[in-house]
């Protein structure tokens, strides 16, 4: 699957994010120590959100949502589209041409561009972009390769409880039941209990920080 096969599967704005909110949720309880694989921002600045994954290995992805759509980056290190394969570090042809004006100061977001020889560059090998008034997410009219969108975003291509269990089982190494998954799926505020069901050695008090900057309800937190 590359990204314009991707752009295909993914579902609406409002479910990437609402899906993106539950993986980091999940993640941050099954990672208490601070190595969640996804994560999620809900006050990334100028009234933007941002969703991200990294996987330690050097792949990453960041979806930016904004007021007027949402925009995605992915970095497969290892594919053939990776700037890295050319000296000046030069991006994939077409990848981010098309890309509209509302999201053009994305592709020198400091956060996503990595140091090269002279200037920083976009860490790209996956671009997809969705204003509110388009039909269907959009990618740039290019020759793929393997950009890594296949692996990558196969999460939230699937957005079920089930998936998420499977992520986790290989992951983490843990089972989870597919329930409790999915009462965060449906963004129920989150008790001592069910964080307790998904991880025994998690505690919800020690989640607060988290879920604040997450903007996830949770007993006895804000309003």
């Amino acid at each position: 699957m590359n990204a314009a096969e991707l752009a295909k599967r993914l579902p609406s704005i409002a479910t990437v994010r609402a899906l993106s909110r539950s993986f980091a949720v999940l993640d941050a309880i099954l990672s208490p120590d601070g190595y969640a694989k996804y994560a999620f921002q809900s006050g990334w600045g100028d009234g933007a959100e941002l969703a991200s994954m990294d996987n330690g290995s050097g792949d990453e992805y960041s979806i930016v949502f904004t007021a007027v759509g949402a925009f995605i980056r992915g970095f497969d290190h290892e594919s053939p589209m990776s700037p890295y394969g050319n000296e000046d570090y030069a991006l994939w042809a077409g990848l981010v041409e098309s890309v509209p004006d509302e999201f053009a100061g994305l592709l020198t977001e400091p956060a996503f561009c990595h140091e090269g020889m002279t200037e920083p560059f976009l860490a790209a090998t996956v671009c997809l972009w969705r204003l509110n008034e388009d039909p269907a997410w959009r990618t740039g009219d290019i020759q793929f390769d393997d950009d890594g969108s296949g692996w990558m975003f196969d999460l939230l291509a699937k957005g079920t409880p089930e998936a998420y269990c499977d992520h986790a089982r290989h992951y983490f190494e843990v089972p989870l039941a597919v329930a409790d998954v999915r009462a965060v799926f449906e963004h129920r505020p989150l008790d001592e209990e069910l964080v307790r069901r998904v991880n025994p050695s998690a505690d919800l008090a020690a989640l607060a920080g988290a879920l604040d900057t997450i903007g996830y309800p949770y007993a006895n937190g804000p309003a």
